[in-house]
Order: structure tokens, then sequence, then C-alpha cells
């Protein structure tokens, strides 16, 4: 699955002709980028589905996201795919912010059971309830999936995304969300969801496919600030990346005051309708640019295969020494849209057979 953007007729609403124009050609350039991912994975003989839109746009007063970063929002475990959210109900909260004419709500089941229309105004307007709410988009790749003779669990398990676990055979290696979550809780749940696989938990504070990236056995290319991999990959080898992503963005710091490091649009850093059309239009659409560092954001297509978004001299010459070869396809806003080539796709199927990289664990 390769994701969406919206198309460039979406941005009439925009009054300030430049800024209108700005997010026409943005959003041009990410479906051509979009075109040439897709052409690079056809290539390998991947078939490529792609999410529709919902049929609501606008919720509440606000643009509710488009479907750019499948994978934060997917993931497939063997033979189930997983469309999920996380839950953070809490019955106090509905309470005290619930419209007189909203039905009662004890819990998050019965939440998951409101009307879509409430539940998508307590997340533009909240931040409350579930993060990823199931739209219509999906319902034509989740039809797919099944015809496959595979498994849709919608909404199970919050955090079974791919891009917060690594899938390494039957091991998977579980980030956090943040860095100060109860490590025994996550493990107790995944280990209940996934008991046929061995779970790790990893303390990345963020996605996990923007803090390093399992290669192939034997090699990960990570960030400087992941303490150890000693114990997780034992003999693996590890190509470290101290500082490589912020030389890269320092128009982005400067701007970052500003936004809560939330978007980049280069060139625009000191244009305040610019600013001011994406925090009061867009904001809650980002993320933290931070959190997503292009050159360890790649996608394994298969053994010999790798797709990136730009060159890096270290990692290019560790994947050759593995007999890797990289190709590069560009994504020219993804400091904006702060999705990597990894988070911009979903796998939903693959050949092949659960492998054990790690035999002599229990």
């Amino acid at each position: 699955m390769v994701g969406r953007s919206y198309p460039p007729e979406f941005y009439s609403w925009i009054t300030v002709s430049h800024v209108r124009s700005l997010f026409e050609q943005i959003a041009i350039e990410t479906e051509e980028d979009y075109q040439n991912i897709i052409k690079k994975l056809e290539s390998f003989g991947v078939t490529v589905l792609r999410p529709d839109f919902a049929h609501e746009t606008f919720v509440n007063g606000r643009y509710i996201q488009p479907p750019m970063t499948p994978r934060d929002h997917t993931g497939m475990f063997g033979t189930k795919f997983y469309e999920t959210y996380s839950t953070n109900f809490v019955r106090a909260d509905y309470d005290n912010i619930k419209d007189p004419s909203w039905p009662n709500c004890n819990s998050w089941k019965e939440f998951d059971q409101l009307p879509k229309r409430i539940k998508l105004e307590l997340q533009n307007n909240f931040n409350f309830g579930t993060e990823k709410i199931h739209r219509t988009e999906y319902d034509g790749i989740l039809d797919h999936i099944r015809s496959q003779n595979n498994t849709v669990n919608s909404g199970k398990l919050g955090m079974s995304n791919t891009a917060g676990c690594m899938r390494i055979g039957r091991d998977l290696y579980w980030g956090t969300d943040s860095y100060n979550q109860d490590l025994e809780k996550i493990k107790t749940q995944v280990n209940s969801e996934f008991p046929e696989y061995r779970n790790h938990v990893v303390n990345t504070g963020g996605h996990s496919d923007a803090t390093y990236c399992p290669v192939c056995p034997g090699l990960i290319i990570s960030l400087y600030d992941v303490p150890t991999y000693a114990e997780t990959f034992p003999d693996w080898e590890v190509v470290y990346l101290p500082g490589q992503s912020w030389h890269m963005v320092a128009p982005f710091l400067k701007l970052k005051g500003k936004n809560a490091g939330r978007w980049w649009i280069p060139g625009f850093e000191d244009d305040q309708s610019v600013i001011d059309t994406v925090e009061t239009w867009l904001g809650h659409w980002t993320g933290y640019v931070e959190e997503t560092v292009f050159d360890v954001n790649m996608l394994i297509v298969d053994p010999k295969n790798v797709i990136v978004f730009n060159y890096n001299k270290q990692v290019f010459d560790a994947l050759d020494r593995y007999g890797i070869t990289p190709h590069i396809v560009p994504f020219r806003h993804r400091y904006f849209w702060d999705g990597g080539i990894h988070c911009v796709t979903s796998d939903l199927h693959r050949e092949g057979t659960m492998q054990d990289y790690f035999p002599n664990r229990k």
C-alpha cells in the first residue's frame, strides 16, 4: 500500500493566492513522488494498492488528515493485518465535554460504537478517544486482504503498526511512544496478543522506523542515540549515523519555535501567512519532524534491494558490503509531511515463511 495526499484542487479554500499556489505545488510534487515510488516498486514485481479518500474531509471546522502514511496505522504480522488505533478513553473526561445530545459512554468499547461524527469531533477538537478513526479510504484494501485469505483485525491493539514494531522473523521488537512508558505493561500486552512470537520492548521514544533499520541479517543502520543492540541483536553490525539528521534541516530549527517543530516548508520559514495557514488549518496533520530521520527510514523490498530517499555514503558503503543495492526515490516534501519511505508504504502480503534468526533463544 502506498499513501495518498490531497490533490491540488483541494486547496481552493486558501484565500491568500501565493499560499494557495504553494500548497498546490506541494500537492502536485507529492503525487509525482508517490508515482515514482509506485513505479520503482512495480519494477520489482510488487503489486501496489492505494487508499481512497474518506467522504468527509471537513469535520467540525478542521480538515481531516489524508491517508499519507499508512504504516503509522497498519501492520501485517504473518497472515494477520491490523488496522490500528490507540484507546485513551476516560469516562470522566467524556462526561465533562460531551454534548447533552450525545449518548452516555462508560468504556472504550462503547466509545468505539459512538456515531462517527462524535468520534471525529472528539478527536479533532479534544485529541480524545482514538488516534486513528477508521475511515472509508481503507475499505477496498481490507477487502483485498481478505481475498488473500488473511485476517483483518481492526483496532484490536493500539500499538500494532509496523512503524513502531520491527519484525525480524519470530522476534518482534516493539518501540515505545515516549521514554516514560511502562515497559513491562507493554510486554504483557504484546505477549497476550502475539503469543506465537518472541516479543521484545525497546525504549525508542517514538516510531522505531525513525530510529533504526535492520536491513538484513547481521546489519543495522541506526541513529547514535540508541543505547545498545548487544542484547537485542547480538553480534550484528551496527552502522551509526551520529548527527546525520540535523545539519540537513538547519532552516527548520529556525521555525521550530513558531510551530513546535511539526512541519517545515523550505524557503517560507519567515512567511507569516504560510505559518498562519498551516497552524490554523493543518497543524494537527503533522507530527514532529525530529521523529523521522530519513536515512534510517528505509524500505526493504527484498533481500537484495532497498529503497531510500537520499544518498548517504556511510549507509551505501555498508549496504554494498552485504550485497544490497540501494535505490534512491526522492520525496521532496518529506520534512513537511513527516513521512519517510517506510512510513508512506505498508506491506499487505509477503511471500515465504517465518524464519528464526536467533534459534538459541527460548
